[in-house]
């Protein structure tokens, strides 16, 4: 990975962890200023957005951290694998939380539920990006187990040799 590469989404990385950031910041205060007048449940919807923010933010150091270990060569170890199961853990929350922003916006939709059905599918599309990342988790674990056996082939040869 170039080092452009690895600068350029590193700044991506740190513009998006501060929105996050910024955004948890606002519905805190907002919980704590900002009364609900009925029309929304909006105090939920609150809790749900900083939940949100939360694993966009686990997501995003993991990533930070898979991108430190490919910089240094390191990526293909037991070690990287903590930080891809991280990943998705935060993409299932994600999608857990979507469900629930789905489920609190549903009762407002009876006149249009094809709504609520389109937010449902969305849902099921983040969960649908969590399994392509475990799959590239497999990817992962079959480079390790090659990369270790290659260590060991060569390890045998230079006692050959």
């Amino acid at each position: 990975m170039g080092k452009l590469t690895v600068g350029a989404l590193r700044a991506v990385l740190v513009v998006v962890l501060a929105g996050t950031v910024f955004v948890q910041a606002l519905m805190v205060w907002a919980l704590a200023t900002d009364p609900e007048d009925g029309s929304l449940p909006l105090t939920p919807l609150r809790v749900i957005t900083i939940l949100g923010m939360v694993s966009a933010q686990v997501a995003l150091v993991c990533v930070w951290r898979l991108v430190t270990m490919v910089r240094r060569g390191t990526v293909f170890s037991h070690a990287a694998f903590r930080y891809v199961d991280g990943v998705i853990g935060a993409i299932v929350a994600a999608a857990l939380v979507w469900f629930a922003v789905t489920a609190l916006n549903a009762p407002g939709q009876r006149d249009d539920p094809g709504v609520t059905v389109i937010m449902g599918g969305i849902g099921v599309a983040i969960l649908g990006v969590a399994l392509i990342v475990l799959v590239l988790r497999m990817l992962l674990a079959q480079a390790v187990a090659r990369e270790a056996e290659a260590a060991q082939m060569q390890a045998e040869l230079d006692e050959v040799i």
